[in-house]
């Protein structure tokens, strides 16, 4: 039976990850920061699906505390068949007004502990085979700050890895929705539908994380759900860097 390791799971697209891989029977282990919020999730899971789900609360951007969930990842007596890299957060001002040391935790959380988790994944699952699953976003086609640079660097290494690793039976997908009903807006006084955005362009998390289970099973390395964002993202890559930039400021994806 399989065995998928989740970061950020404890709300959101994290959450719903966990609610849809116990659907298919998969054993869980669940990362996060709130013990109390994880242990709830983790025995809802338990009785709805009867699955195992282990709790492994850490806080990503503390070097100790990700090399816990590395240390995971790598274990061969246990292995890791699926891995979902979720974990993340959002900046409520523009580079120049954040707190320095808030963009590079930021940065952390969204690169290094992702790539420190992949190397690990990598290194345990070459030859046996399995799956990597970058929450990505659709900001990483466009101009707009470390967010979107982060998610840009993620998107690009999970092509090249996707494609490096076949070999090795490894797929790495990144999954990059666009504007999602979750708590991520709320994290940073950013209520969902309180940006100016059309209700039309907001996705459900659970259809999010249903395509992009789809399309990771299918070996693809970008996933965009709905067919909206893949236009979007066809425009992006045609319009000039600084009008993408400028319509990006009306909200956070």
């Amino acid at each position: 039976m399989a065995t998928a390791l989740i970061t950020g799971a404890a709300a959101g697209l994290g959450a719903e990850f966990a609610r849809q891989l116990a659907q298919r029977g998969a054993d869980l282990v669940l990362v996060g920061r709130t013990r109390e919020t994880l242990d709830t999730l983790a025995a809802h899971l338990r009785e709805a699906y009867e699955v195992r789900v282990e709790v492994l609360t850490a806080d990503l951007s503390v070097e100790r505390q990700l090399a816990r969930v590395v240390r995971r990842v790598q274990d061969r007596q246990h292995p890791i068949d699926v891995l979902v890299n979720n974990a993340g957060f959002g900046l409520p001002l523009a580079f120049a007004d954040n707190d320095i040391d808030d963009e590079v935790r930021h940065l952390r959380v969204h690169v290094e502990a992702p790539m420190r988790l992949m190397h690990a994944a990598l290194g345990a699952m070459r030859g046996r085979g399995g799956r990597i699953i970058n929450v990505a976003s659709v900001a990483g086609f466009i101009s707009r700050s470390t967010y979107s640079a982060c998610k840009g660097w993620l998107i690009g290494f999970s092509r090249w890895a996707n494609a490096e690793y076949a070999r090795d039976r490894v797929t790495v997908t990144a999954v990059c929705p666009g504007f999602t009903h979750t708590t991520f807006h709320e994290r940073m006084g950013l209520p969902p539908g309180k940006e100016g955005i059309p209700d039309i362009m907001w996705l459900n998390a659970a259809d999010v994380v249903r395509e992009g289970l789809r399309d990771a099973a299918r070996g693809k390395a970008v996933s965009i759900p709905s067919l909206r964002y893949k236009a979007i993202v066809a425009l992006s890559r045609v319009l000039p860097s600084g009008l993408t930039a400028s319509v990006a400021r009306r909200g956070r994806i």
